[in-house]
């Protein structure tokens, strides 16, 4: 059974949180199920109710939105169909045909998109469908909601009696009129209304010879307002028929009163429902503001909250448009209690509500603001000690308060108990209170419960320090300016920064250094060792900034000088080539030269043809070398090439392995995702596949996709969706 108690509820602020739901609410009876609005009593409720609010949220992204389910309430009218022989006013009958419509119409709507809205659907499907109470009434009413004149043909008979009637009260006295004022007897208006009856306005003058009754005078008596004698004789006729309308109304209102009187069970239900469908679009429009989604849901225990924020802070500093933090808590069978310290007003205890607020809207059905790859799961007990905790109604102490706190949560916490306590152990001696408060810890562990405490005892750090399951955390300061980061930092202690604080505030050093003598030395150095780690790491966190920073614009200006080198460096190879090349023909020039200028003097054809052939051997010869030489050097580089090849496909090989392990984790996360569902006609791709098709016929779990040279059919878990087909209305 989930036991989370008003108190828990008024600690977390979730009353407030209520109120802003009430608020999106567009009915009345909505309003008031949002403003009292509690947790599930089972975690397979809250889980419905989840996937309930997700699905109206992922209507947005549908092109067929969900129908308005506006209403106004009819308690009165229910009421009113619990009494035997009653009758149901004009207006009632507007109302029960307005919310049995609207109630229809949603719940033809989930079943004709019932793969869309498969939770919302199921829902749907405990409300029964009929659309006899409002064919029964539009029977008798028009849209306008007036009573049609063929309700009954008694009706019928008796309106068309009254227009032959007012035709005859308008011949007559539109005669009257015309005679007496071609006889001068009126005033320049002629005619008025006196108690919605038609009048002559006669000249005071001439109103003895105007035959008819008086119903009134102008103001100053110039005018008598006269009812001609020919109309007065229709009048009897007129009221007998007014009469029996009215009469015959009643009776058809009672009739249909009878007929709607069976279904006043239906009805409840409707407003049920639709009081539910309000509730439900309230979250949503109220997760906009805080942007809150469903994250995955454990059914092990592990809460990891990545990017969490406090949803009514977040509005709030969205409104002011002001910054506000983040954090990334996580608690498992590792990292079972969590242990926050670190000076007041660093954010402790609205770290502690944040955690608390977001489990209690998780089970009531509500989005929480985090990061899609956070995981939660739910709890049977959520417990808090949260504020001022002094009992003035019981005469208790904070201490004895609390110590009675204390006694409830050691009877009902287990291993499916969440507990957020501020400030634990404090309002007695420090040091017997923190005794017993490192008791109950070692209790809350032993019951493997999960939670989060707030302290400044120094012990309960040091105890945190020694056991794996429990974790030292600190909201950071900054150490220089003694300014909260509001940041949470796992793994290590937080400083008080008791006598810090107090020196930034104006207390004199010789009041701070005469109060550090009266504390026990060990406990300040154990602080101040904190404090010193503390600022160790803000410097440490600094610098090791600055040296990634300068290592990486080192490295981009090594890349640049090493570009420029090798481009350097092959324009003196190319320059070094052609200056050989050129010495090279200055050789060949010159032993030509000198083989010429021989045969000039000697002109011996043998002896000229026998240095020609040793030079070209000797050049030959050369060439052979230098073709090794080219040989050697291009094996060179084929090998030096390899290696490189072998260095790239090995980091292509890791990059490709990292890249794998990413689209597997991805993958997995996906398939812990619900899956979008498919339709004929929406244009789908195979998972590993690029090719894009279109769905011509479902079967089970198997679709035939067309990809317009061909066919095939794919199991519809293989596929994913491209493009939603429009949907025609």
């Amino acid at each position: 059974m989930i036991d989370i108690s008003n108190k828990t509820l008024q600690d977390l602020d979730f009353m407030r949180l209520r109120m802003l739901l009430s608020e999106e609410c567009v009915t009345d009876k909505g309003k008031e199920v949002a403003a009292v609005l509690q947790p599930y009593n089972t975690h397979q409720k809250a889980y419905i109710s989840l996937l309930q609010t997700q699905e109206y949220k992922s209507s947005a992204w549908q092109e067929v939105r969900i129908p308005n389910h506006g209403f106004e309430q009819i308690d009165k009218e229910l009421h009113m169909l619990s009494i035997e022989n009653s009758t149901l006013e004009v207006g009632s009958f507007r109302k029960i045909a307005h919310i049995a419509e609207t109630t229809n119409t949603l719940l033809k709507h989930f079943k004709k998109y019932q793969e869309v809205y498969q939770r919302l659907f199921k829902m749907a499907q405990k409300v029964e469908a009929t659309d006899y109470i409002t064919e029964q009434i539009q029977q008798v009413f028009d849209r306008y909601g007036e009573i049609k004149n063929d309700a009954t043909p008694e009706l019928a008979l008796i309106r068309r009696q009254l227009q032959i009637v007012k035709s005859k009260i308008g011949s007559s006295f539109n005669e009257a009129l015309g005679r007496y004022n071609n006889q001068g007897f009126l005033d320049d208006i002629k005619e008025s209304i006196v108690e919605n009856v038609r009048v002559l306005a006669v000249s005071a003058m001439h109103r003895r010879k105007v035959k008819g009754r008086v119903l009134g005078h102008s103001k100053t008596g110039s005018i008598a307002y006269v009812q001609p004698e020919e109309t007065q004789r229709y009048d009897t006729e007129f009221t007998n028929l007014l009469n029996d309308e009215t009469d015959e109304i009643k009776k058809i209102l009672h009739t249909l009163t009878e007929r709607i009187r069976p279904f006043d069970q239906t009805l409840e239900n409707y407003q049920t429902y639709l009081t539910y469908i309000d509730l439900i679009a309230a979250k949503v429009k109220l997760a906009h503001l805080y942007e809150g989604i469903l994250p995955h849901i454990n059914k092990e225990r592990e809460l990891q909250l990545k990017d969490a924020y406090h949803p009514l802070l977040l509005i709030e500093n969205n409104r002011k448009n002001q910054k506000t933090y983040s954090q990334d808590i996580t608690l498992n069978e590792s990292n079972q209690i969590i242990v926050i310290s670190g000076p007041n007003a660093g954010g402790k205890s609205i770290t502690l509500k944040t955690v608390g607020l977001l489990q209690v809207m998780l089970q009531s059905g509500m989005l929480i603001p985090v990061h899609e790859y956070s995981r939660v799961c739910f709890f049977d007990k959520i417990l808090t000690d949260i504020g001022d905790n002094q009992s003035i109604e019981n005469h208790l102490s904070t201490y004895s308060y609390r110590l009675k706190n204390m006694r409830q949560f050691l009877k009902k916490c287990d291993e499916r108990t969440l507990f957020l306590i501020d400030e634990f152990g404090t309002g007695t001696d420090p040091e017997l209170g923190g005794a017993l408060a490192e008791t109950f810890l070692e209790v809350f562990h032993e019951k493997k419960s999960y939670g989060i405490i707030t302290t400044h005892y120094a012990n309960l750090k040091m105890m945190a320090n020694e056991n794996k399951e429990i974790i030292n955390a600190n909201m950071m300061f900054d150490a220089h300016s003694l300014q909260p980061l509001f940041k949470l930092k796992l793994g290590e202690a937080g400083s008080s920064f008791t006598f810090e604080v107090a020196q930034k505030n104006g207390i004199p050093y010789s009041l701070i250094n005469r109060s550090k003598k009266k504390v026990e030395r060990g406990k300040i150095r154990f602080d101040k060792s904190i404090a010193k780690l503390q600022m160790e790491r803000s410097k440490l966190e600094k610098t090791t900034k600055e040296l990634t920073s300068k290592k990486m614009a080192a490295q981009e200006e090594q890349e640049k000088f090493d570009e420029i080198n090798a481009r350097i460096q092959e324009k003196l190879e190319k320059y070094q080539e052609l200056y050989d090349s050129n010495q090279k023909m200055i050789h060949l020039s010159e032993k030509l030269n000198s083989i010429s200028e021989k045969y000039y003097n000697s002109k011996n054809k043998k002896q000229l043809i026998a240095e020609f052939m040793k030079l070209v051997e000797k050049e030959n010869a050369k060439r052979i070398q230098e073709s090794k030489k080219e040989q050697q050097k291009k094996k060179r580089e084929e090998h030096r090439g390899k290696q490189e090849l072998a260095k790239k496909v090995e980091v292509i090989r890791a990059r490709k392995q990292k890249e794998k392990e990413k689209e597997e984790a991805k993958k997995k996360e996906e398939e812990n995702k619900p899956k979008q569902p498919l339709y004929v006609n929406d244009s789908v791709r195979m998972l590993d596949g690029k090719a894009v098709g279109t769905i011509d016929k479902k079967k089970k779990n198997k679709a035939i996709v067309n990809y317009g040279a061909f066919t095939t059919s794919v199991g519809l878990e293989q596929l994913e969706l491209v493009k939603r087909a429009k949907i025609k209305k």
